[in-house]
């Protein structure tokens, strides 16, 4: 029996990374290190089912050099188990949290060391609402469940650093001091692997720093200064803002001015304080959370996406420099980007003028023509000058953007909806909140918006039918039950189990 309380245990390592994140090289340095210093090691990999279902699971097992008197022969595991594992090493915060969730996180024995960037999931992507998952409540999981946790953007930083995670993760590994090796040893390791040796050490130092400080208390930023806007126009739509709103507002007003001037124009963004003021008229300004929630819905749904704003978005510099970086792309490379594209009918409709519009709406030979030309999408090469002028002539129509079919209808919509809440903002506030909030059903273009849009109506008749008897919880769940799943069937059964329907 003292003979095996004797065998040292080997030290277990499991890496959750998805594809290229470098997760088989990362584990391919641990298992380098381990045997260029004596020890026995040995790697394993259990692949995901897809990029965003589920990522490669790499176990490394390292076991420490035997005595010279001792002759053994090491036994090592293939995979690691729930509860034995002494290190977690993920690529993303989502993959820490389905490690907590397997059991390979225990708070007596493991260090977990993630980064807190996330790379969105299909099921959070594709939600009708905000079906992201909340990064705060994945944090507090992973902290309580592991020994120590060392959590940064790992991202960002080997983006800074230009690099790859998986040296920052290498790095972060030496920082926490969790395996008995020395930041030479770390450093050696990297150099034998002979490529990209000096982006992999910078990142691997940004790692290894992180990760000792992770304790440091650090120095709050100053906050940032307000920016003095150079035109006059602007700088007297902000005037309004300070004015007229309460400060715990005030921010969301000025980021609705911000956003509506870049989508359109300064007239635009002065309709929209226009109808907030009426707001803060009706409310007396003793509502600030309604107030909030208006401002950002409103703002959202008066900068809808057409296609004049699919084109801007999409010949805008900044999305040229954005998917330049994201490829890694050198000054002297060229890259290409092609759009797919599938414009309806219906979009080509509301993009006209609305007289047009209407016109080539109805059912007639022309309408059946360009039906016809619109059952296929089409490849546009943004990064060809034919293609960039094509999309770029379409962003330039916003000058006319208050003529177009899409402009009309919306702005129908969006009147029918906030008088129901200047008619409910004074005697029923609740329910005026919960009114504002159905905005979120109404977002993107194409189908998307279609469902959205079918949904919204169905809760706004509803609404208007039995408004004396609807409680604002009632109505928030309706909501909840539209964004809940895109065929609409949860809404039906909360309508026939609430018989409204």
């Amino acid at each position: 029996m003292q003979e095996i309380n004797n065998i040292q245990q080997p030290i277990k390592i499991a890496i959750l990374a998805m594809g290229g994140e470098g997760g088989g090289v990362l584990a391919d340095w641990i298992v380098d290190l381990g045997e260029h210093n004596g020890w026995t090691a040995q790697t394993t990999s259990v692949p995901g089912v897809a990029q965003r279902t589920g990522a490669t699971i790499y176990y490394v097992e390292l076991l420490p050099p035997a005595a010279p008197s001792e002759k053994r022969t090491p036994i090592l595991a293939l995979m690691p188990m729930p509860g034995d594992v002494d290190v977690v090493l993920c690529s993303e915060l989502m993959e820490a949290g389905r490690a907590v969730q397997r059991g390979l996180v225990t708070p007596d024995r493991t260090a977990l060391l993630t980064s807190t960037h996330r790379v969105y999931s299909i099921a959070e992507k594709s939600a009708m609402g905000d079906g992201r998952v909340d990064v705060d409540v994945l944090l507090k999981h992973a902290e309580k469940a592991a020994k120590r946790l060392v959590s940064f953007d790992m991202a960002q930083a080997a983006e800074e650093t230009g690099s790859v995670i998986s040296a920052v993760l290498f790095g972060a590994l030496c920082g926490t001091g969790v395996v008995p090796f020395s930041r030479e040893q770390f450093e050696q390791t990297i150099e034998r692997g002979g490529v990209g040796v000096k982006p992999s050490l910078k990142a691997f130092a940004r790692g290894s720093a992180e990760a000792m400080g992770q304790g440091a208390v650090k120095a709050e930023a100053p906050a940032a200064a307000a920016p003095n806007p150079r035109s006059a126009a602007v700088a007297a739509l902000l005037s309004r803002v300070d004015a007229g709103f309460d400060k715990r507002s005030s921010h969301l007003v000025r980021e609705g001015v911000r956003r509506l001037i870049d989508y359109q124009d300064v007239a635009y963004a002065g309709l929209y304080l226009d109808r907030l003021e009426t707001l803060q008229r009706r409310t007396g300004g003793l509502d600030p959370v309604l107030t909030g929630e208006v401002a950002r819905h409103l703002a959202l749904w008066m900068s809808y996406e057409d296609t004049i704003r699919v084109a801007d978005l999409k010949t805008r510099g900044s999305r040229f420099d954005r998917v330049q970086g994201e490829v890694r792309a050198k000054q002297d490379q060229q890259v290409r980007i092609n759009e797919f594209m599938h414009p309806r009918i219906e979009e080509i409709c509301e993009t006209l003028p609305a007289g047009l519009g209407r016109w080539l709406a109805k059912p007639h030979a022309i309408h059946r023509l360009v039906a016809r030309m619109t059952t296929e999408g089409r490849v546009i090469r943004t990064s060809s000058l034919p293609g960039f002028l094509l999309l770029w002539t379409l962003s330039r129509w916003r000058v006319a953007r208050r003529t177009t079919l899409r402009y009309e209808l919306e702005n129908q919509r969006i009147e029918r909806w906030f008088a129901k809440i200047l008619a409910l903002a004074h005697g029923h506030p609740a329910l005026a909140l919960e009114v504002a909030r159905l905005q979120r059903l109404v977002k993107g273009y194409g189908d998307t918006h279609a469902r959205g849009l079918g949904n919204y109506e169905t809760l706004m008749s509803i609404l208007e039918k039995h408004e004396n008897r609807l409680a604002p919880a009632a109505l928030g769940e309706l909501r909840d039950a539209a964004l809940a799943s895109e065929d609409g069937q949860k809404l039906r059964f909360a309508l026939q189990r609430m018989a409204l329907a």
